[in-house]
This record gives C-alpha cells, sequence and structure tokens, in this order.
C-alpha cells in the first residue's frame, strides 16, 4: 500500500478510535464486577424497559410518562456511543461501521453497555433518593443487569424480519446509495444479533417478553404497566 494511502488509513482509524474513546465512561468498566453484584435497594415505583434498537421502547415509556406523570430517562442519552448512520452521518461514524466486522461492532456495543452501567446505577439510586417514581428505557439496561432491581421490568423484542424491515423504512435504505446501504446493514445486523441476545437473557432471568410486532400485545402490556403502576 502506497505510503500516502497507508498515512489516510492510519488517521482514519485514529480518529474513529479517538471518537470510540472521548466518553467519561471510557474507564468506568474497571469495577463492573462490584457494580453488578451490589444490590440495589428500590424503594420507589420504577419501570424498566430493555430491549434492542427500533424495537419501539421509546414509544412505549413516553406513552407512560405522559400518562403517569412519571419522570422518564433514556439511557442513550447518557453517553456517546455510533448510533444510526442516517440521515446525515459524521465521518467517524461512517468509518466505524464502514471498518469494523459485525463481530467487533458488536463487541463495542456489549462493552458500551458494561461501561454505562456505574452511571445508571447513580441515576437510579438519586431518584430513589428523591422518591420521584420514573420510567427509564434503554439498550443499555440489559436483562442480567436489571433481573435483580426492584420495580417493574420488561423487554421488548421483534421478528428478525419486522426488525429489519422496520430499521431500513425508517433509514429510508431504498432511496441510499450503495456504501451507505453497507452502512446501514451493519447497524441492522449489530441490532439483529442483541434483539436475539436480549430476548436469550430475558427468558433466562423470567423476565415479561412483548412481540412488538403484536400491537395489541403492546396495548395489552401498556394497561398492564399502567394498572400495576396505580396499584
Amino acid at each position: 500500500m502506497p505510503a500516502e494511502r497507508q498515512g489516510k488509513k492510519t488517521a482514519k482509524n485514529a480518529t474513529m478510535v479517538q471518537f470510540l474513546m472521548n466518553s467519561p465512561l471510557r474507564h468506568a468498566g474497571l469495577d463492573l464486577a462490584r457494580h453488578h453484584d451490589e444490590p440495589l435497594q428500590q424503594s420507589v415505583p420504577a419501570i424498566f424497559i430493555t430491549g434492542s434498537s427500533h424495537v419501539g421502547k421509546t414509544t412505549l415509556a413516553a406513552r407512560l410518562a405522559d400518562r403517569l406523570s412519571w419522570n422518564l430517562i433514556s439511557t442513550d442519552k447518557l453517553a456517546r456511543h455510533p448510533g444510526r448512520p442516517w440521515p446525515d452521518i459524521p465521518p467517524a461514524v461512517a468509518e466505524y461501521y464502514a471498518s469494523l466486522s459485525p463481530e467487533t461492532i458488536y463487541w463495542f456495543l456489549r462493552v458500551h453497555h458494561e461501561n454505562m452501567w456505574p452511571l445508571i446505577r447513580q441515576k437510579i439510586e438519586a431518584k430513589t433518593r428523591a422518591r420521584r417514581p420514573f420510567i427509564m428505557e434503554g439498550s443499555a439496561l440489559r436483562p442480567e443487569y436489571i433481573a435483580a432491581l426492584g420495580g417493574i421490568a420488561v423487554c421488548l423484542w421483534a421478528d428478525e424480519d419486522f426488525l429489519r424491515e422496520r430499521i431500513r423504512r425508517e433509514a429510508r435504505y431504498v432511496e441510499a446509495n450503495a456504501y451507505q446501504r453497507v452502512l446501514i446493514d451493519k447497524f441492522t445486523e449489530r441490532s439483529v444479533r442483541d434483539n436475539s441476545e436480549m430476548r436469550a437473557s430475558a427468558e433466562k432471568h423470567s423476565m415479561t417478553i412483548v412481540d412488538t410486532a403484536d400491537a395489541g400485545a403492546v396495548e395489552r402490556l401498556f394497561d398492564m404497566l399502567v394498572e400495576r403502576a396505580n396499584a
């Protein structure tokens, strides 16, 4: 490879690594075992909604927060991570999806979720001390992390074909060029794999799982959560 081309590639990789590491959470995983193993006393009403990207967590959480007048917390807003590669794609995000393998992309996602857990615990503890009911949603609320918490925990899941179609529709896949489709496909594979892993973990921890492709099931879940919150 010519020296000039190699230099450009090295610079791009350095930019991407800087993007991934430029986060206050980058060292938070050093004591993760302690944060996972310690019981967290949850003494105020709370609802935790987990699931992969595009399964409907935010929509359900917003409806519940509006109905119950509870505080809403989205873990996606707590820390930066390469997200959806559309519509306007920062160069570092494009390079992230274009350069890394699906396995590495998913590994980075799992590390990001793990590194976020100390901050998530702090948010939960702060709401508990303030005695303010809340709803928390996000993919970082992995079933294995939240199973032991008090409150109500549910996992949203979607059939693989349904999830792929939903992502492509939102990303306007049919209008994307070949390069953009590569990025969208990488994001889709990451989300589909996470969707499967989430369901397996939720089943292992006996958590309520709802198929969001079934609109009726989602409505029944909404009614059930409102009823339990008001009990």
